[in-house]
This record gives C-alpha cells, sequence and structure tokens, in this order.
C-alpha cells in the first residue's frame, strides 16, 4: 500500500488553492511529501494555506493566478517551473457560484442576467479547460502525469436554483471523460484524467443557499439536503482526502475518465 499511493517528490497544482477544500487538500498533499504550487486569484489566502504547509515541514509555494486568463496561467506555470522544475499534477479546483446567477424569489429565471451567468460557466468551465492546456502540455511532452478535476452533484443531476453552475459542472464532467480519451490516444497511456464530485460541502460560495444568514440556522433547503443525504450531514473538507489520494496516486493507475461522487450517499438515495 505505501508503493501504491507514494507520491514524495511529485509536484502538484492546485487552483482554487487557497480555499477551504483545496487548501485541505494542498495541506493533506505535503504531507504525503508533494511538493504544493497554491494557485489562488487571492493570494493572501494562498500564502495562508502555504504558511501552513511550511510550518508541518512541507514544501509549497503560493502564486496568484486568473483561471480564466491563458496569459495568467502560463505565468505561473513558469514560476513553478523555476521553482520546481517539473509538475506531475494538476487539480483544478477554482470554480464556485454567484449569488445573482442563483434564481430565488427576489430573481427570477427570466431576470437573471446573461453576462453574470456567463461568469460563472467561464470560472467553472473555462477556469479547468484552460489549466488543462496549460499544464496538460507539459504532461504531453513528460509523458505522464495526473489531472483531477472538480465537478459537482449539480453535474449527476441538475439541481434546483443553480442553473449555471450546474450547466457548467456538467460541462467539466463531460469534459474530464473527453479529455482522458484524447490524452490516452494522442500522447501517452501514462497520463491519466479524473474527477470528484463532493456533494454538500458548507463553503462560502453555497453557505447563503444552505444557512440562514443572520441566524446560522438551516434553510429549507438545507434541510431538504440533510434528509436526502443518507449519512444526514454536510461533508467535511477532510472527507476528500482518501479519494483525492487515491486518484492521484498509482493505487488507481488503471483508472482514468471517471467521476467519483464523494456525497455521503446523496446521489444513490431515491428520497424514499
Amino acid at each position: 500500500m505505501e508503493e501504491l499511493i507514494d507520491l514524495a517528490d511529485k509536484v502538484v497544482v492546485i487552483t482554487g488553492g487557497g480555499g477551504v477544500l483545496c487548501g485541505t487538500m494542498s495541506k493533506a498533499l505535503a504531507k504525503a511529501g508533494v511538493k504544493v504550487a497554491v494557485l489562488d486569484l487571492d493570494e493572501k489566502a494562498a500564502k495562508k494555506v502555504v504558511d501552513k504547509v511550511k510550518s508541518e515541514g512541507g514544501a509549497g509555494i503560493a502564486v496568484k493566478c486568473n483561471v480564466i486568463e491563458r496569459d495568467s496561467i502560463e505565468a505561473a506555470l513558469e514560476k513553478i517551473l523555476a521553482e520546481f522544475g517539473k509538475v506531475d499534477i494538476l487539480i483544478n479546483g477554482a470554480g464556485g457560484n454567484r449569488k445573482e446567477a442563483t434564481t430565488s424569489p427576489e430573481l427570477s429565471f427570466f431576470d437573471l442576467p446573461a453576462e453574470v451567468v456567463r461568469s460563472v460557466f467561464d470560472l467553472n468551465f473555462l477556469g479547468t479547460f484552460l489549466p488543462c492546456q496549460v499544464f496538460g502540455k507539459v504532461m504531453a511532452e513528460a509523458g505522464s502525469g495526473v489531472i483531477l478535476n472538480v465537478s459537482s452533484m449539480a453535474a449527476l443531476q441538475p439541481l434546483t436554483k443553480v442553473v449555471g453552475y450546474s450547466a457548467a459542472k456538467a460541462a467539466v464532467t463531460n469534459f474530464t471523460q473527453w479529455l482522458a480519451v484524447h490524452m490516452c490516444q494522442n500522447y501517452s497511456k501514462d497520463i491519466r484524467v479524473n474527477a470528484i464530485a463532493p456533494g454538500f460541502f458548507l463553503t462560502e460560495q453555497n453557505r447563503f443557499l444552505l444557512t440562514d444568514e443572520k441566524t446560522g440556522e438551516l434553510t429549507e433547503r438545507g434541510r431538504i439536503i440533510i434528509n436526502h443525504t443518507p449519512m444526514e450531514r454536510f461533508g467535511k473538507p477532510e472527507d476528500l482526502i482518501g479519494t483525492v489520494l487515491w486518484l492521484v496516486s498509482d493505487a488507481s493507475k488503471f483508472v482514468t475518465g471517471i467521476v467519483v461522487p464523494v456525497d455521503g450517499g446523496f446521489s444513490a438515495f431515491g428520497g424514499v
């Protein structure tokens, strides 16, 4: 087992690495001996994660990066190669939703601003597509690598209200499968592409939907989710670690093109 999950001296790039979920991944991978490049539009958040990594004996760098601007991604790549000399793993964690792109009693579907919906789609889909182009090319030239995208429950079955986010994450799932085949057929059988589909984790992007902003109590939507999750709780960031370690290590070296739900049973439950 130690050989299967041996990640010592690997280099991982994690977009959205300053966030709660990907920050947790960054710290867990660093503990496994991986050198982490934490990319985030919020450089301060990325540095906070890297400071924690280094305080625990790990190696990492924080890089400011806008994942929907290719020039910014290529500049990040230059910094990473200068520091670590290679890229073995890419985790595309940058993404999210916006309240203004979500239907509500105050904002109907017919009034959703197209530019806001477009921004949500671009962040989630192009924010995955463009890093795969830039960092995936490095893997293609090296003949090996692992790409792990972050999809969503909303991709498996569209969730009410979050119309743009659901469509974008469905595109991420489709693209994950497409890229897995493309990399194998055109570049190397040693380049794998998979995704995880987290269930409901309390993050800044969905907190306003699941908890009351004033009281902190569950909203009606939050209660419905808990009632439809067999494990009867929201996910904790640490719940993702085991699946991530499996998918980025040789423990899954014959696995490519799949999307793994990490959801407490939400996707398996029909409601009765």
